[in-house]
């Protein structure tokens, strides 16, 4: 997983948008990465690209209040949304969010699938059905990190990737889901073949 490994290293920061009209032209392949606010969704990007520093992460959930873009290359991307259900920001600033999230994952026509984080101590949360849904019924592919991977016994954590294979066998669509540990390093390349795929690199194992 060399040559894998290496262009996700390659992502730097390339933009942010506040509202839909700030998005970069359609082109090329997205994957996008989403999650409750506390699921440790900037922790799994820097651990994927080999960057520490790549996502800021903060010891105060809802950090991210925008769609920012990470370019790999000239045709693809990794976008990390505003985190969801958790954030202590006025009523307003949560709607936005809703909002423009939503028109992003309905719009974005080069999007091609959405890696969607839950904390594997508490998995399947409201706001994480309402996103499954949502994905089962637009046809969009997901890929599930089960993170903090590490707080668990190996078969406690066994157990609840099982309720979620057994939900998402409830779905329809192109769903999977695997255990994840930003701090322990686990996970981390099985991530990236799911990534792999999306976004067409074609790279052999």
């Amino acid at each position: 997983m060399m040559k894998s490994a290496a262009i996700y290293r390659q992502a730097s920061y390339w933009l942010s948008a506040h509202n839909i009209a700030q998005l970069p032209e359609e082109s090329g392949f997205e994957v996008a990465f989403a999650g409750r606010s506390n699921a440790g969704k900037s922790s799994a990007i820097n651990a994927i690209t080999g960057q520490k520093t790549l996502a800021r992460t903060s010891k105060t959930p809802g950090r991210t209040q925008q769609i920012i873009f990470f370019k790999l290359d000239e045709s693809r991307r990794l976008v990390d949304l505003p985190g969801y259900g958790f954030a202590k920001v006025p009523l307003a600033v949560k709607q936005h969010w809703q909002q423009t999230l939503e028109r992003y994952l309905h719009t974005r026509q080069c999007l091609q699938g959405l890696i969607l984080m839950m904390d594997v101590r508490l998995p399947l949360t409201e706001f994480d059905q309402q996103m499954l849904n949502w994905c089962s019924l637009s046809n969009m592919p997901v890929h599930l990190l089960l993170t903090k991977a590490d707080k668990l016994s190996r078969s406690k954590g066994s157990a609840a990737l099982q309720q979620v294979r057994k939900h998402l066998a409830t779905l329809s669509g192109d769903m999977t889901v695997q255990l994840f540990s930003a701090l322990k390093r686990v996970g981390i390349e099985e991530a990236q073949t799911r990534l792999n795929g999306w976004l067409e690199l074609g790279i052999e194992n």
